[in-house]
């Protein structure tokens, strides 16, 4: 008879237990807002979500960062008042949250996490350097959007699956002699770049949200820190900062990340599985051919939901490249072109408008999904992590030795900045044939560097089910040769752009605070011409 391994039944268990424990009590008051502003409210967050775009997964968590940075606006010492209600009634008003599902108990345990983070932004010792110390204030403040987060939703079920990953990864993966030779590495710091990889590469978790589960990582019983705990960590947490950055730009970051990836699609199968009917995760790990069947349904919705994701995913990340394309060409390019250099062009401006757009479009729908045998290979690894077995897989962790020495490490990178060069050339000579403004080239050269990084990355989210390894002909290497520098040069804008989006910046300054006014208005107003009516009789 086939036996259910120890950590799938705690899996099972977990997800039993979570289920229960979320459910609310029976009886308990819940949080409304009135259906009008909420309206108005979620419209807005549509339209934020697009200037500030970020993915799926990541929106509500940005959408609370956002809210507290606007409230810390003045610093911690101006905040006398308590924010936790205003903070959760903002979110349900803008659609991260339904209407009358949050107990009002949750507003004292917002409260709570708020307090904290204010505490430790107080005791903490002030970066000497400026712009570090606003560094450290935003980095704080995304921590407390993450613990926000995780009180109001249920996420009992990806800590369970990340815990259930990350046990089965310590015992999988090996570290070879290579990239020990690279960088000896002790025990305790392979474990934390597994537990780092499996949570880049299962929920796609971003670097706040990992940086918040290293630093419960450190400090298990961080939720309800005692006070004396708390003053000592505050003191320290410059350097623990440090040291959480230190773990996610490790070097073999992307080898520990690139073995969990392309492994992660069996635990995301059961993971849907079990949340589909948590109370019988025990009786349905314990049929397999019962669960075979599951899992292969289960692996055809992943694929259909993974096709509208991008779809989703490519809209609003062009839309977001379009609008700031847009702002760019009003406020700077066409009067510098027409008033300043006198080299205005109409077809420049429409082609800078018109391109980057058809570029992602043909991007996004040159992406494939996995076949058949993928699907076969998936169903048989989740059927190797449920049930025990004699032979027990292991994952080498390889670094490529560069046998050939300095000189040809230089020749390599030689021919990177020719094709790079080659790239950019082409590009150039092609809008300078088409008369296109140096303001307008330099633009046009940003922007599709933008939607080439941005695209390819969606591309690479479409590879998230595969199990196979991937093979790729000769007329794909020659396109990455050409095209990366492009998408190297896409890469550095993004984080550059999540630093100092100023359409964001002036979206929170000028248009959030009004606008939030506005629907706390209309809001009341609402409220009271129902009491006016309730008078009525």
């Amino acid at each position: 008879m086939t036996q259910v391994s120890e950590s799938t039944k705690k899996l099972a268990l977990e997800f039993q237990k979570g289920e229960k424990s979320s459910l609310p009590k029976e009886g308990s008051a819940t949080i409304h807002v009135d259906e009008v502003a909420a309206r108005v409210a979620a419209f807005y967050e549509k339209i934020r979500g697009i200037v500030d775009w970020k993915e799926e997964h990541l929106l509500r968590r940005n959408a609370i960062e956002r809210m507290l940075k606007r409230r810390f606006l003045g610093g911690a010492d101006l905040i006398k008042e308590p924010i936790a209600e205003a903070l959760i009634l903002e979110l349900i008003r803008g659609g991260h949250y339904p209407n009358d599902t949050i107990v009002e108990d949750k507003i004292a345990k917002v409260q709570k996490i708020v307090d904290k983070y204010i505490f430790i932004l107080k005791n903490t010792p002030r970066a000497e350097d400026g712009n570090e110390a606003l560094r450290f204030h935003n980095w704080l403040l995304s921590l407390s959007a993450c613990e926000i987060e995780e009180e109001l939703s249920a996420s009992y079920k990806e800590r369970a699956l990340i815990d259930y990953m990350f046990s089965l990864m310590k015992e999988r993966i090996v570290v070879n002699q290579g990239a020990m030779a690279l960088r000896p590495l002790k025990e305790a710091e392979v474990h934390i770049q597994i537990y780092v990889a499996v949570q880049r590469a299962l929920f796609k978790l971003d670097s706040p949200m990992i940086s918040y589960q290293l630093l419960k990582y450190k400090y298990p019983d961080w939720k309800n820190i005692q006070d004396s705990e708390l003053l000592e960590a505050s003191k320290n947490m410059l350097s623990i900062r440090k040291r959480i950055d230190k773990q996610l730009d490790h070097p073999l970051a992307d080898r520990f990340y690139q073995i969990c990836e392309r492994y992660d699609t069996p635990y995301l199968l059961l993971g849907d599985i079990m949340s589909a009917e948590p109370q019988r995760a025990e009786e349905i790990v314990a049929n397999p051919p019962a669960l075979e069947g599951l899992i292969k349904n289960a692996y055809i919705k992943r694929v259909a939901t993974l096709k509208d994701r991008l779809g989703r995913a490519a809209v609003y990340a062009t839309l977001s490249i379009f609008i700031t394309k847009i702002t760019l060409a009003l406020a700077i390019e066409i009067p510098v072109d027409k008033y300043i250099t006198h080299e205005f062009n109409v077809l420049s401006i429409l082609l800078n408008i018109v391109v980057p757009p058809l570029l992602m479009f043909l991007l996004v729908s040159t992406i494939r999904v996995p076949g058949k045998g993928n699907m076969d290979k998936a169903i048989l690894e989740t059927m190797k992590n449920v049930y025990e077995t004699e032979k027990k897989d292991a994952y080498e962790l390889k670094t490529f030795k560069n046998k050939r020495g300095t000189i040809f490490k230089g020749f390599v990178s030689l021919i990177y900045l020719a094709t790079f060069a080659v790239s950019l050339g082409a590009i150039v000579l092609f809008l300078d044939y088409l008369n296109f403004s140096v303001l307008s080239s330099i633009i046009f050269i940003l922007f599709v560097s933008l939607i080439a990084f941005t695209g390819t990355r969606i591309r690479q989210r479409s590879r998230e089910l595969e199990v196979t390894e991937e093979k790729e002909g000769i007329f794909s290497m020659i396109i990455d040769l050409f095209a990366l520098p492009l998408v190297e040069v896409g890469k550095w804008l993004t984080q550059k752009w999540q630093k100092y989006n100023f359409i964001s910046t002036i979206f929170n300054v000028l248009v959030d605070i009004p606008f939030m006014v506005l629907v706390e208005f209309i809001e009341q107003w609402r409220y009271f011409l129902k009491e006016k009516k309730e008078k009525i009789h």
